[in-house]
C-alpha cells in the first residue's frame, strides 16, 4: 500500500478519512489568496528593475555579504545578485537568467513585462475571471503580439562591407549602459569582434574566439580590439627581449624540471660526490629539454607550468624566450590562433607543431610594474580579445558586461537580420494590434487580450518615466500618432532628440529578443496563474 501523509480513520457511519500528519506545523495557502501572494511577490521584483529600464535607467548598486561592491543596470546581474526566498521571485530571477542565456539583452525589459501582466492579471481575478481563461487569453495574445511583430519587422543585409546597420544597432544595446559616453568606439570594437570570428555561410558565431581581457588603470578610451591573444603574464625572465617578431611558439603543457618517478621514492644522498651527481644530471636534464624545444626551431616557449630560477637562467643563456604559469583556455586560445599544437611531453615537439605569429610584445602600464604579453599578427586571425580599460574595478566589470550584450546583439544579427524599432515602438504597436483584435473576439478572452494591451504598454511608460517625462501625456499622444500616421517606427524620445521616430534616431533591435521577450514572460505568468495552493512549514 502506498504511504499516506498521515493516518486512515473511519467515521460512525464507516466512512473513510485521512487525518494528515503535523498539520499544525504547515502554513497553506489556497485559490485567489495564493495567486495573489505570487502575483505580489513577482511585481515586487518587476518594480525593482522598474527604474534601470532605457537609456536614462538607474544604476544599482549590490554589495556582497563578504563586502564586494558591483554597481550594474544589467537586468540579470542584479537579480542574480539579488537575495531573494520567495519562490516566485527566485522564478523572475530564472526568467532574467535564460533570457540573457538565449539572446544576452532585453533581460530588464522581461522582467518588467512579466510584471506588468501580473498586475493586470490581478485585475481581471478581482473581477472574477478564472485564472486559466486569463492564461488562456495571454497565450493568445502573446501569440498574436508575435505574428504582429513579424508584420511590422524590418530587414537588412549583414555586409561585412557596410557594418553602419551592426554598429547602430549595438550602439541601442549600449545606450543604457556605464559605457555610453565612448559610445560608438564600444559598438564597433563589439560589431568588428563578431565579425572577425562570424562564420557568414553557416551564419554562426563562436563566442569562444572572442576574449576579454579587463586591466584597471587609464580610461574607458583606451579600450581596444586586438587581432590576436592578450595574455596577462610577463616573460619569465627580466633580460628577455620584450618584443619578437616572426615567431615560432611551442606551447607545452609539460614542466620544464627533471622527470619524477610515479611512485613513492626516498633518494639519500651520502657524498658530496652523489650531490654533485645530481646538480649534473638536473643541469644535463635542463639542457636536453632547452635543446629539444630550440632544435624543433622554437623562437618562444609557451609553457602551462613554473620552472625554477636555474631553468629560468638556462632558457636566458640559451637564447629562448619563455613565459610561464599560462593558464589552460589562455593556452587552447593561443593554440587556436597561431594554428599550434599543445605538445604533453618535449619528446613529442616537431615543426610542424609549431604555432605562428607575426609580433609577440609586451605591455608596460603607467608606473606599476604590471606587464601583458600580446600575440598579434597570427595565422588564424579569427581569434580576437577585447581590451578593456577603466578607471576602477566596478567600471571594468561593467564594461564587460556591457561589451557582452552588444556581442550578443550583434551574433543574433548575424543569425537573424530582422529588426523592430525600439523606444517602446514595437510594444506600443503590438498594443494597438492586440487590443483592435480584441473587440473581434465574442469570448472571455477578450478582456485578457485588452489586459495584454495595457501590460506591453508599461515599457514605454517605463522608458518615459525613467527619461524625466510625463509617462501617460507621452504615452498617449505616441500612440495616437501611431494610430494615424501607421507608422510602428514611433516610440518614446528618451534622448530629447526632438523627434520620436525611433528609425531617424537609428533606435534598433533584433526581432528576436523581442520576440523572445513577449513568449518568456507570457509562460512564466501563465505557469504563476495555475498555482492555487501553498502549503509550506511554519517559521517557528
Amino acid at each position: 500500500m502506498v504511504g499516506i501523509p498521515g493516518s486512515l480513520t473511519f467515521d460512525e457511519y464507516g466512512r473513510p478519512f485521512i487525518i494528515i500528519r503535523d498539520q499544525e506545523k504547515q502554513n497553506r495557502l489556497t485559490g485567489n489568496d495564493a495567486i495573489k501572494q505570487h502575483i505580489m511577490a513577482g511585481r515586487q521584483i518587476a518594480n525593482t528593475l522598474r527604474s534601470s529600464l532605457g537609456p536614462k535607467g538607474l544604476d544599482k548598486m549590490m554589495v556582497s555579504s563578504d563586502g564586494d561592491v558591483t554597481v550594474t543596470n544589467d537586468g540579470a546581474t542584479i537579480l542574480k545578485m539579488m537575495d531573494v526566498d520567495h519562490e516566485i521571485a527566485k522564478l523572475m530571477v530564472q526568467l532574467s537568467q535564460s533570457q540573457d542565456d538565449e539572446i544576452g539583452d532585453g533581460t530588464t525589459g522581461v522582467v518588467v513585462l512579466a510584471g506588468a501582466l501580473l498586475e493586470q492579471a490581478e485585475q481581471l481575478l478581482d473581477k472574477g475571471i478564472h485564472p486559466i481563461r486569463i492564461a488562456d487569453g495571454f497565450e493568445l495574445a502573446a501569440q498574436f503580439a508575435v505574428k504582429h511583430l513579424e508584420t511590422i519587422s524590418d530587414s537588412f543585409p549583414v555586409d561585412a562591407n557596410n557594418l553602419e546597420p551592426l554598429v547602430r544597432t549595438a550602439m541601442t544595446t549600449l545606450g543604457s549602459k556605464i559605457v555610453n559616453k565612448c559610445h560608438r568606439q564600444m559598438a564597433e570594437i563589439a560589431v568588428n569582434a563578431v565579425m572577425a570570428v562570424a562564420d557568414m555561410e553557416k551564419r554562426d558565431v563562436n563566442f569562444e574566439l572572442i576574449k576579454m581581457e579587463g586591466k584597471v588603470g587609464g580610461r574607458l578610451e583606451d579600450t581596444m580590439l586586438v587581432k590576436g591573444v592578450i595574455v596577462d603574464k610577463d616573460f619569465s625572465h627580466p633580460q628577455m627581449p620584450k618584443v619578437l617578431r616572426d615567431v615560432k611558439l611551442a606551447i607545452l603543457t609539460c614542466p620544464f624540471e627533471p622527470p619524477k618517478p610515479k611512485t613513492k621514492h626516498k633518494l639519500d644522498v651520502t657524498s658530496v660526490d652523489d650531490y654533485k651527481e645530481l646538480r649534473k644530471y638536473e643541469v644535463e636534464t635542463f639542457l636536453k629539454m632547452v635543446q629539444q624545444v630550440k632544435d624543433a626551431g622554437a623562437t618562444l616557449a609557451i609553457c602551462q607550468w613554473g620552472f625554477d630560477d636555474e631553468a629560468n637562467h638556462l632558457l636566458l643563456q640559451k637564447e629562448l624566450p619563455a613565459v610561464r604559469w599560462v593558464g589552460g583556455p589562455e593556452i587552447e586560445l593561443i593554440a587556436i590562433a597561431t594554428g599550434g599544437r599543445i605538445v604533453p611531453r618535449f619528446e613529442e615537439l616537431t615543426p610542424e607543431k609549431l604555432g605562428h605569429a607575426g609580433l609577440v610584445r609586451e605591455l608596460c602600464f603607467g608606473t606599476t610594474k604590471e606587464r601583458m604579453l600580446v600575440i598579434e599578427e597570427c595565422k588564424n586571425s579569427r581569434a580576437v580579445t577585447i581590451f578593456i580599460r577603466g578607471g576602477n574595478k566596478m567600471i571594468v566589470e561593467e564594461a564587460k558586461r556591457s561589451l557582452h550584450d552588444a556581442l550578443c546583439v550583434v551574433r543574433n544579427l548575424v543569425q537573424d537580420n530582422r529588426v523592430v524599432y525600439g523606444g517602446g515602438a514595437a510594444e506600443i504597436s503590438c498594443a494597438i494590434a492586440v487590443s483592435q483584435e480584441a473587440d473581434k473576439i465574442s469570448t472571455l478572452e477578450q478582456y485578457a487580450f485588452r489586459a495584454f494591451a495595457d501590460a506591453l504598454e508599461m515599457i514605454p511608460l517605463s522608458l518615459a518615466e525613467n527619461s524625466g517625462l510625463s509617462n501617460m501625456e507621452t504615452l498617449t499622444e505616441v500612440k495616437a500618432r501611431q494610430v494615424k500616421e501607421k507608422n510602428p517606427a514611433l516610440g518614446i524620445d528618451c534622448m530629447l532628440k526632438g523627434t520620436a521616430d525611433m528609425k531617424t534616431q537609428h533606435v534598433i533591435e533584433t526581432l528576436h529578443s523581442k520576440k523572445q521577450q513577449i513568449v518568456l514572460a507570457t509562460q512564466m505568468v501563465k505557469m504563476i496563474l495555475k498555482i492555487d495552493d501553498i502549503r509550506s512549514h511554519a517559521e517557528h
